[in-house]
């Protein structure tokens, strides 16, 4: 695969892309702005799979990510995690090299035309951390929904069938999907309140309630 590396700090991204060639066969090539992997783009056939900063100085992983397979590498330190997520792809320090290989690796395997899908709470808890404003829209087998952001809480969910926490939960039972953010979206109301995490975490308990019941009635 060729991969691309977007990363503001030098030191950094020179361990990152060190450590790339040193434990895989991928082409890897370090850049350190947004603007320098537009050119880069320009210059270059493919890129497999980009590895950029989710926001620093030059650098909107978001929209570097829009159309392409993306990890990535949080302005949040590990510590502040709050929720794990099996088979992750967002990386905050220190690094994880094990686990960012791994994620390297399920990349390779992804066919070139299947969606890129992140798990929701990956998504939610990257996007609160970082104290995002805005909307995240959350795509799912057909099913649409939409989980409005201001100032790193969440404020409001909307779907086809449910609004507020109802929505949320229903959205956090979709588990892996395809998601677009929206900065400039506000909410139309704000019918959730409490910790971000602690509501993720009241989802995600649901969730693996309603799968444990749906086993034994099987």
């Amino acid at each position: 695969m060729h991969l691309l590396i977007v990363h503001g700090d030098p030191e950094m991204g020179e361990a990152l892309v060190q450590m790339v060639k040193g434990y895989t066969r991928h082409h890897c090539q370090l850049v350190p702005t947004e603007s320098a992997a537009m050119e880069w783009a320009r210059r270059h056939q493919r890129c497999d799979l980009l590895l950029t900063q989710f926001e620093a100085e030059g650098i909107d992983g978001l929209t570097l990510g829009s159309a392409l397979q993306v990890l990535f590498f949080p302005n949040y330190p590990a510590k502040d995690h709050r929720l794990e997520v099996a088979d992750t792809k967002v990386f905050p320090e220190p690094i994880e090299g094990d686990d960012l290989l791994a994620a390297i690796e399920r990349a390779e395997k992804t066919q070139t035309d299947t969606p890129d899908l992140f798990h929701v709470v990956d998504v939610l808890q990257m996007c609160c951390l970082s104290r995002r404003s805005g909307a995240v829209q959350m795509v799912k087998d057909g099913k649409n929904g939409l989980v409005f952001l201001r100032n790193g809480k969440t404020v409001h969910a909307e779907t086809i069938v449910a609004r507020g926490r109802d929505a949320l939960f229903e959205i956090v039972a979709w588990q892996n999907i395809e998601f677009a953010y929206e900065q400039s979206v506000r909410p139309p109301l704000e019918m959730i309140t409490g910790l971000w995490h602690d509501i993720l975490i009241d989802a995600e308990t649901a969730q693996k309630d309603e799968a444990g019941s749906q086993r034994h009635s099987a």
